[in-house]
């Protein structure tokens, strides 16, 4: 099994290493693939050297999967090269998400979809997998009528470079390189990536729509805010649900507990509650604050966390691969 991961050097890249040798994914041959200013130096998995090849290499060595953290523009160029040489690409830029001809996939809710003749499969944005994962066994049970979600999001969501600003802040060092058009120590950002025609973000355009497509439907309507703020660890989200039917919280609780992935932590009494400090380098998407909303009928509030790097990136493309392998579709 020859396994290409292209961004290995960066955030996500290092994170994708990682869960592939905690999962003790069956790869035989690890292909490192990264910028042309990297081709020739080594990383380590599994206790050996990996030289890091160019891309063109990597394609030449026709791997059976390859798991990208590139970047879109990256994607848009050799996802389909690979593509070609008979490899299964797992992207995880927003570059083939809405496409109408790739699929979304979050495993616990739709690998089913997934076919052999997939040769290109879009990973959803982080915020939208830990979202779906609650979302939709709520929305089998009671019908999801209208989604508020507002966002908290982690620094390491932008990247390496977004950390070492935040970092440079707290130490005092004010002139530091900045990614951010404001400080973001001791502070919450209300822009996650650039501004669309209609002022919501991108990342709130992503929020509004992959969720529909993961869950196939449609039906009800989502609306979102997303803010940066100087967290590491994990992304948060308040969430708010009206559901064209009434629910029994003890249910909700249950459903919940007994989705896959998902773990409820939700004992106020306790001060039990998800938190970035918690989630930081665990798979499972959490979620608490399970409570009522007052103000309207058959309406449910939520607060849900998870990891960006791993749930939210690469365990989720690590997850994809390993159904493929066992659905024998690579």
């Amino acid at each position: 099994m020859k396994i290409a991961v292209v961004g290995a050097t960066g955030m996500v890249g290092q994170v994708m290493l990682k869960v592939l040798e905690e999962r003790n994914f069956p790869v035989t041959e690890l292909i490192p693939v990264a910028s042309e200013k990297s081709v020739g130096k080594t990383i380590s998995f599994k206790g050996k050297e990996y030289e890091i090849v160019s891309m063109q290499t990597a394609i030449d060595l026709k791997p059976q999967i390859a798991i990208f953290s590139a970047g879109g523009g990256t994607s848009l160029e050799y996802a389909p090269k690979f593509a070609a040489v008979g490899t299964t690409v797992i992207d995880n830029s927003s570059a083939w998400r809405m496409d109408p001809d790739k699929k979304l996939v979050v495993p616990e809710i739709n690998a089913d979809v997934l076919t052999k003749e997939d040769k290109i499969i879009a990973n959803p944005n982080c915020s939208t997998i830990q979202l779906v994962m609650v979302l939709s066994p709520l929305h089998k049970k009671y019908g999801l009528k209208r989604v508020i979600v507002s966002t908290y999001q982690s620094v390491t969501g932008t990247g390496k470079n977004a950390v070492d600003q935040l970092n440079a802040e707290i130490a005092g060092n004010k002139g530091s390189a900045k990614v951010y058009p404001y400080e973001i120590f001791k502070n919450a950002l209300p822009q996650c990536d650039v501004f669309a025609e209609d002022d919501y973000t991108k990342e709130e355009i992503k929020l509004m729509k992959e969720p529909k497509k993961i869950m196939g439907d449609d039906s009800f309507n989502l609306t979102a805010t997303a803010v940066r703020v100087p967290v590491q660890g994990g992304h948060s989200e308040s969430v708010n649900i009206e559901f064209e039917n009434d629910f029994d919280l003890a249910e909700v609780r249950a459903i919940l507990a007994a989705t896959p992935g998902v773990v409820v932590m939700d004992d106020v009494q306790n001060n039990i509650y998800p938190m970035p400090l918690y989630s930081e380098g665990k798979d499972e998407v959490f979620v608490g604050r399970i409570r009522r909303d007052l103000s309207q009928p058959k309406s449910l509030n939520l607060w849900v966390v998870a990891d960006n790097l791993r749930k939210g990136a690469a365990t989720n493309a690590v997850q994809i691969a390993e159904y493929l392998v066992a659905g024998q579709m690579v």
